[in-house]
């Protein structure tokens, strides 16, 4: 592992994340396109560069948002270590086409469940957190997933470089998302006040609207700004390109 780059990671994170959160969430999430800065380290420097550097940038950012280091330490940090260690893990392993497909599967039957169900078994919970009415929500859940699982399906067929990226992506996004969604429902049970980040504990049911809000609000940037930036990299600088992205050209 290399301390420095791991540094350079959580700055960036912590930065990019706190410029473009604009003040926006969901029963406490916030709107999240800077993950796709830590799932660039994961590729172009292993997984414990990218996991590491997500929990410390992701540590960073929550001090400087609402500075509650428990809140942090329990529902920030660990679901982006698992998330971003994964895209990492994923991206320089060797992954034949039945591991693939039964990856594939997998994730698209995690993205099904945790997208699509929350519409249809939560309907009031749904309307009265988003706002929306319910067959807009579905429409939307249904773009997410119809578009996450097009980009990866295109991504294994005409770029085959970015296949295990675009596969590790959909998966430690919906491991991370898991564990983000119970972890601030369990927090909000136990720590909340007229003054502190929740106010009133969260219901159970709104933990897999919390996993469809992480998902929908941070794998179509890392699915689809992550390659570019990750091959701009790679021409600057070609000693980045790892010995798993050689083999797959």
């Amino acid at each position: 592992m290399n301390v420095a780059v791991i540094g350079i990671c959580a700055a960036v994170y912590a930065v990019v994340g706190r410029l473009t959160d604009l003040g926006v969430t969901f029963a406490g999430v916030a709107f999240w396109p800077a993950a796709v800065v830590p799932a660039v380290f994961a590729v172009l420097f292993g997984p414990w560069t990218g996991g590491i550097g997500a929990s410390i940038g992701i540590f960073i950012r929550d001090m400087l948002f609402h500075g509650n280091p428990l809140l942090s330490l329990s529902a920030g940090v660990p679901p982006n270590f698992a998330m971003f260690f994964i895209i990492g893990y994923f991206s320089h392993a060797e992954i034949d086409r039945k591991k693939m497909i039964a990856s594939v599967i997998l994730g698209s039957f995690v993205i099904v469940i945790g997208l699509l169900l929350p519409s249809i078994l939560l309907p009031t919970e749904l309307a009265a957190y988003v706002g929306l009415p319910i067959s807009t929500s579905v429409i939307i859940l249904v773009a997410t997933v119809a578009v996450s699982l097009i980009v990866v399906l295109l991504v294994s067929k005409f770029w085959k470089q970015w296949r295990n990226f675009g596969i590790g992506s959909l998966i430690g996004q919906g491991v991370g998302a898991a564990i983000l969604s119970v972890a601030v429902w369990a927090y909000s049970q136990y720590f909340f006040s007229s003054t502190g980040y929740f106010k009133t504990p969260l219901s159970a049911s709104l933990i897999p609207l919390i996993f469809v809000w992480t998902f929908a609000t941070e794998i179509p940037f890392v699915l689809i700004a992550g390659p570019p930036v990750i091959k701009a990299c790679y021409r600057a600088f070609p000693s980045l390109r790892t010995q798993a992205h050689k083999k797959e050209e």
